[in-house]
């Protein structure tokens, strides 16, 4: 069964996917593939925009979706989230590191890595420097991965899967994918378990 995460570092609800996934996979057996994605480029192609602008000077909205994070949080016990300062963040750089990773051993340790740097110690993760010391700090191989971030093919493959992310019916992050079936929002991770539950 194939189940995808299309994911970028820049949203806090993808981080808060990724941190209730592992129960999941426990629960049901099937192994969640992580699909690196770039959101700037999803919202461009779809028309679509960030929370942080959609939500502006609407009443209560916000303030409710304060309260639906703060649910999530105590249902999965997650205790060392903490809201991004330099939010939102150009994500172009660590995205192609994901990309790059992808070919190396360490790809589920970059993910949990950039992660950390992003919504547990929330650096400002569009900054060159800023991005190779978190690097070092994490035990990643810096050199070899900027290396790695400008190479073309790695480049193409972050569009590719971006475009091929909208054409499969995503507007935003997170997005799951069970086989054909479309799931938005961290919201939705119970009927994304039904459904692989239901096919398995």
């Amino acid at each position: 069964m194939i189940v995808e995460f299309h994911f970028d570092f820049g949203s806090p609800n993808a981080y808060l996917s990724h941190r209730a996934i592992p129960s999941i996979e426990k629960r049901t057996g099937v192994k969640f593939t992580y699909v690196p994605v770039l959101i700037g480029g999803v919202f461009k192609a779809t028309g679509n925009a960030s929370p942080a602008v959609t939500l502006q000077g609407i009443k209560n909205k916000g303030e409710y979706q304060n309260v639906e994070m703060e649910r999530f949080l105590n249902k999965h016990n997650i205790t060392d989230y903490n809201r991004n300062p330099f939010f939102p963040v150009n994500t172009l750089q660590v995205m192609r590191g994901a990309i790059f990773a992808q070919t190396q051993d360490y790809y589920e340790r970059y993910i949990h890595e950039i992660y950390q740097h992003m919504w547990c110690e929330p650096k400002k993760m569009d900054e060159p420097e800023i991005i190779r010391t978190a690097f070092e700090e994490s035990g990643l191989p810096a050199a070899a991965i900027f290396e790695g971030m400008q190479d073309p093919i790695i480049k193409q493959t972050l569009i590719d899967n971006t475009n091929r992310s909208v054409e499969m019916g995503a507007f935003g992050s997170p997005t799951f994918f069970v086989e054909n079936e479309i799931f938005f929002g961290k919201d939705k991770l119970i009927d994304v378990e039904d459904e692989i539950i239901k096919n398995n």
